[in-house]
């Protein structure tokens, strides 16, 4: 990856305050509690004509009680690989820390292959610019050293002047732009980190059996089978009333602005239990923002005694939970033994073509008022309704203008009449229709 810089240290030194900066917005979640961050987080930014991409890493650690510390460990390890430029952070409040030295000799071996930059973080007076030169005893990077406040910015002018030159293109000033964005989202501990990493054949977010294992949103981009597309791993979403910390708070806030720039979510089920209000609630908030529905039923594998009529049961029990929205389509998979993982992919991707759709007008009055002739709308209050035209609207979502004489006494039972024949003609499976009356 071109113009790649990782931002990389021990916990709770700034990484992600940094990474927020340079990306121009509060994408990564920032706490005082440390090992917030533990994925790898990309974002992409710009300095003087050079555009570059950014990732946050967690903070590196070695013999914690902290459950997720070797997955850390190996997404720093994978960042920096990434990498043309590396940014080590270290903390002029804390001073020299062991794990700042510890972590300066797992540098070290890359220091022939790739620039590395000391990057001495909250140094906002005099006395702490003069405090930093103690970690000039670290031995390590280019020689230079930087201080800065990620926090106000002051500093990091210096610092991307010196990165940029490193960089010979120009970049790219949105790698994802014009790509289909598909969410993963659902419960937590349902499988969604699990799935995005059998998809892309790599660890990109850390699995454990711990719910809320994910934090932030992850963004990769995925190209295989034909396929591409910006795939989002997402943080499991609890009730409102179930949520008691700030870092749950962000990690749902990220997980519903993944949602509204999304294209298609994936809503993740756990087959062991079944459809739940959670469920329920994501597949209606889904709905509500417009976006393609794909409902996978994940840990199919798990699910014993299965009859012929099993999965048709679940399917049934899952439309009638959330009635009376019924066009996505549902898909049993096990993101472990990867049964139907790839038909998954290619339902998703059909529902995102269903989403751009675009439907001649034509075609659209020859079959819609044939329907409609055979069953046209009923009259409310002795009043007849007739509809002489339909056309498509210019949306980014599929929207039918129907034009009549009296656009109000259109029922609703009329308009989800309309939309079925709609369905059935057209194939609009996974993606919401909207219909409006103009009055002609």
């Amino acid at each position: 990856m071109q113009n790649t810089i990782a931002i990389v240290g021990r916990p709770n030194v700034g990484k992600s305050t940094l990474f927020n900066r340079l990306v121009g917005e509060r994408k990564a979640i920032m706490d005082n509690q440390s090992g917030v961050t533990r994925d790898r987080h990309y974002g992409y930014g710009d300095w003087t004509g050079k555009y570059f991409t950014v990732i946050d890493t967690g903070g590196y650690v070695v013999g914690s009680d902290d459950v997720f510390e070797e997955g850390i460990r190996k997404q720093v390890k994978l960042a920096i690989d990434e990498a043309q430029v590396v940014l080590f952070m270290v903390d002029v409040d804390a001073g020299l820390h062991p794990l700042d030295e510890e972590f300066a000799n797992v540098l070290r071996r890359y220091q022939d292959k790739k620039p590395i930059y000391l990057v001495v973080n909250k140094v906002d007076s005099t006395q702490r610019f003069q405090a930093a030169g103690e970690f000039y005893a670290l031995g390590i990077g280019t020689g230079d050293l930087f201080p800065i406040s990620s926090q106000s910015g002051s500093g990091t002018g210096e610092l991307l002047d010196a990165v940029i030159s490193h960089f010979e293109e120009e970049g790219v000033e949105d790698p994802d732009a014009g790509i289909p964005r598909i969410s993963v989202m659902g419960r937590p501990n349902v499988g969604k980190s699990s799935l995005v990493n059998v998809l892309l054949g790599e660890e990109r977010s850390i699995v454990t059996d711990i719910a809320g294992t994910t934090r932030d949103a992850i963004h990769t981009r995925y190209n295989a089978f034909g396929n591409e597309f910006i795939l989002i791993d997402t943080a499991g979403l609890r009730r409102k009333a179930k949520v008691d910390e700030d870092i749950e708070f962000y990690s749902n806030l990220r997980s519903l602005r993944a949602m509204e720039e999304s294209d298609v979510v994936i809503v993740m089920l756990d087959a062991t239990r079944g459809i739940e209000s959670q469920d329920v609630n994501i597949i209606g908030l889904a709905d509500r923002n417009r976006k393609g529905i794909v409902i996978l039923v994940n840990k199919w594998d798990l699910i014993e005694n299965k009859e012929s009529n099993t999965a048709k049961e679940f399917e049934d029990k899952i439309y009638d939970m959330i009635k009376p929205i019924k066009y996505p389509p549902i898909i049993f998979t096990s993101a472990l033994t990867k049964q139907r993982v790839h038909k998954a992919i290619e339902t998703v991707m059909e529902v995102y073509e269903n989403k751009r759709k675009k439907v001649p007008t034509s075609e659209l009055n020859e079959v819609m008022l044939r329907e409609i002739e055979a069953y046209p709308p009923p009259s409310t209050k002795g009043k007849m309704v007739r509809i002489k035209y339909v056309t498509q609207l210019p949306t980014h979502n599929p929207v039918f203008a129907f034009f009549c004489n009296l656009p109000q006494y259109v029922k609703e039972s009329y308009t989800r009449y309309l939309e079925n024949r709609l369905r059935e003609h057209f194939d609009f499976t996974g993606v919401p229709i909207g219909i409006v009356y103009r009055k002609k």
